[in-house]
């Protein structure tokens, strides 16, 4: 029997969680998501994992005895995963940095540059991820270190260190009546339509449509795009507005598109990330380095 490694990593969220509510919020994924898989892992095994009550899931006999063994296999598997992957980089010596839209900003050249100097005969090889993996390939495995949007999935699992903040601010179709402001109060955008991440990001998501900023005030979605130039169509075409981080007027400027600042919400963060695994790296440990001396003073 084969069993999908994402649904052993659900189980284990609301094994230790004991509550759907809090290992989705864990896991950065919806509840129905999560009680999906779920069900489907009980399913392939025939057996029932949780008792469902009220007060949260308490697991079954069968449910502890794979609550037991799930964690180091998880880990067993992610170590394996990542050894095999980071093989074929060590073995070319070149670096695999995973990056979300304008990775460190201005700073990201600069950080390359101190790298390639540390490291003679090593190549930084920079991997846009799509926003359907906020993880930016480390949780997969395809990236060694990665320069990312907090908060992300599996954060608390990771290494990482803040290099900077920055303001968020919204972008807007031209032709949108907000558009002539100089500054936006968020209030004053509760009640658009907004270009949203994929739902399996969960938190991701919701932090970049400020959703605990909106005094329970619900969301309207009015497009799910998954990369930038397609993020960027759909404000263009109307389909509705985007928070953004402010760099974005600098590295994402299109006719159709304004950015205007926003007032009232938190700053948005840019970290580097690493596995613990990669602590003793010295590879990864150098490019950490560049980045709290080239990132933190720019």
């Amino acid at each position: 029997m084969d069993v999908d490694t994402r649904l052993l990593r659900s189980f284990n969220a609301v094994a230790e969680e004991g509550s759907l509510t809090r290992a989705a919020g864990r896991l950065f994924v919806s509840q129905p998501a999560l009680t999906k898989q779920i069900r489907q892992l009980e399913t392939q095994l025939g057996v029932e994992l949780f008792t469902r009550s009220r007060t949260g899931m308490a697991l079954t006999e069968p449910g502890r005895v794979l609550a037991e063994r799930v964690p180091g296999l998880l880990a067993d598997w992610g170590r394996i995963l990542r050894e095999t992957k980071g093989a074929v980089g060590r073995a070319g010596r070149v670096l695999r940095i995973g990056f979300l839209a304008s990775a460190a900003n201005e700073a990201t050249p600069d950080i390359v540059g101190e790298f390639a100097r540390r490291r003679p005969g090593w190549r930084a090889e920079m991997r846009q991820a799509a926003w359907s993996d906020p993880t930016a390939g480390l949780a997969g495995g395809e990236a060694d270190v990665a320069l990312l949007r907090l908060p992300f999935p599996g954060q608390d699992a990771l290494r990482v260190e803040v290099l900077f903040t920055e303001p968020r601010c919204v972008a807007l179709p031209d032709a949108h009546p907000l558009a002539r402001r100089e500054l936006i109060p968020f209030r004053d955008l509760w009640d658009e339509p907004f270009v949203a991440a994929p739902p399996e990001t969960g938190r991701w998501r919701d932090y970049w449509l400020a959703a605990d900023e909106r005094d329970g005030h619900p969301v309207r979605i009015g497009a799910v795009t998954d990369l930038p130039d397609d993020w960027l169509s759909a404000i263009a075409n109307g389909y509705g507005i985007a928070l953004a981080p402010a760099s974005s007027a600098r590295f994402y400027a299109r006719p159709g598109v304004t950015y205007r600042p926003v007032s009232g919400l938190t700053p948005s963060r840019v970290g580097v990330a690493w596995d613990p695994c990669e602590d003793t790296n010295p590879v990864v440990q150098d490019f950490v380095r560049c980045c709290l001396e080239r990132g933190r003073a720019s």
